[in-house]
């Protein structure tokens, strides 16, 4: 067995539910998860009809998929990626399909690390898990380089030491960020390719809740940033996207990687021998996905609608604010269970049947502490009734336990 795999940490769903074990929640309400980030909203018609479509014609599911992705897939990307971005790239040779942004993510450690050296992969603290488990995987260290509350959760670069960045080969970036839906700013990128120029580490830009924001603003993409820094050629960049939280589509495992052309190049070498094509009905139903904005518009207008009925409500009793985008709340639980996000999330749904994620399941304790602790991140990905009922329960909850 690979012994790097006893490094791996449960995943935090795998703790909660440990942490739940013995809780037998408030039968006198309907269960409500604000704990999983999985999109609920309906996927649109067209997408579906797209699959049917593609499954009946020609060739269906009678051909192997090309592991770089169709062209027409590859050209519907890029045509986004201009409309959204203002971003030029070569369809054949800077864009590369894959089977849903999380599973690209995991891959590409496993393609720039050199496993016989003394890589460290940088990651921001809270973080999604994956990044962690690819860095271990990969033969690599992980560094967990803080949030700042105080300044919009940006990640606190300056505090990572010089033998640090000596050391690292990927940093991996989240924005709009998980948990916290901050969105990097021009001159956080700047910092960042000044830094991989001197100590050449790769970028990789996690960007998959990028569709769903609250400002006047668009979030600024990777790409997008080193264009207007005349980084044309992307070097040692590469975004991921996918359409999972854009069209309401988890289950279609569907998305892109696009940038340098050298690390596609590397990056496509390393999937063919995967085996990860991704499967051609599903090829022709993203294209169709990628080529149509309209319920992109819609699907971002549920949010801020949900988004500004339900935030009021939490705020009365913790502290908590509209993000600049994605789909959580990421809520600090102040003095309620003593400021624990643990017995937070258990008294909550003990006494309410609501589930929420404690902020240190999302983190990890580095240099003595965990900046998810004492915080709760919550999905407002259901419908926006139960996202509000949802809501005032735990304004009741608080209340209860203030007064």
């Amino acid at each position: 067995m690979n012994p790097r795999l006893s490094l791996l940490q449960p995943y935090p769903f795998e703790r909660l539910r440990q942490l739940f074990a013995d809780i037998t929640p408030n039968p006198d309400y309907a269960p409500i998860s604000l704990g999983i980030g999985e999109p609920k909203h309906p996927t649109p018609p067209f997408i579906q009809q797209a699959l049917c479509d593609a499954t009946m014609g020609q060739p269906g599911l009678a051909g192997y998929p090309a592991t770089l992705g169709e062209p027409a897939l590859r050209q519907a990307c890029t045509d986004w990626m201009q409309r959204r971005y203002g971003v030029t790239v070569d369809p054949a040779t800077q864009v590369l399909s894959v089977n849903g942004s999380r599973e690209a993510l995991f891959a590409i450690a496993q393609t720039v690390i050199d496993p016989a050296g003394d890589a460290i992969v940088l990651c921001p603290n809270p973080f999604y898990q994956i990044y962690e488990g690819a860095a271990l995987l990969a033969g690599a260290t992980p560094w967990y380089a803080p949030s700042v509350p105080e300044r919009n959760f940006a990640v606190d670069w300056d505090s990572v030491p010089e033998n640090v960045w000596q050391r690292t080969r990927l940093i991996y970036v989240c924005s709009p960020g998980n948990p916290t839906g901050a969105v990097m700013p021009l001159d956080e990128w700047q910092k960042l390719f000044d830094l991989s120029d001197r100590y050449g580490f790769v970028i990789a830009s996690d960007e998959c809740y990028s569709e769903i924001w609250f400002r006047d603003q668009a979030p600024l993409g990777g790409l997008e940033a080193a264009q207007k820094l005349g980084r044309n050629d992307f070097r040692n960049l590469l975004m991921f996207t996918s359409l999972s939280k854009r069209s309401n589509v988890p289950g279609l495992r569907s998305g892109f990687v696009a940038g340098d052309a050298e690390l596609v190049k590397s990056f496509l070498l390393y999937r063919t021998y995967h085996g990860s094509a991704m499967n051609p009905v599903v090829q022709k139903a993203s294209a169709a996905a990628w080529n149509d904005e309209a319920h992109v518009e819609d699907n971002r207008r549920m949010y801020r609608d949900k988004f500004a009925q339900v935030t009021p409500v939490l705020a009365e009793v913790l502290d908590v604010a509209l993000p600049d985008a994605g789909f959580y709340l990421w809520a600090h639980v102040g003095n309620v269970c003593g400021g624990s996000d643990t017995e937070f999330a258990r008294q909550l749904l003990q006494q309410c049947n609501v589930t929420v994620l404690p902020g240190s399941y999302l983190a990890r304790d580095a240099r003595g502490h965990n900046p998810g602790a004492g915080r709760i991140r919550m999905a407002l990905v259901a419908e926006t009734e139960q996202c509000m009922e949802a809501a005032q329960r735990i304004r009741s909850f608080v209340q209860s336990l203030s007064s």
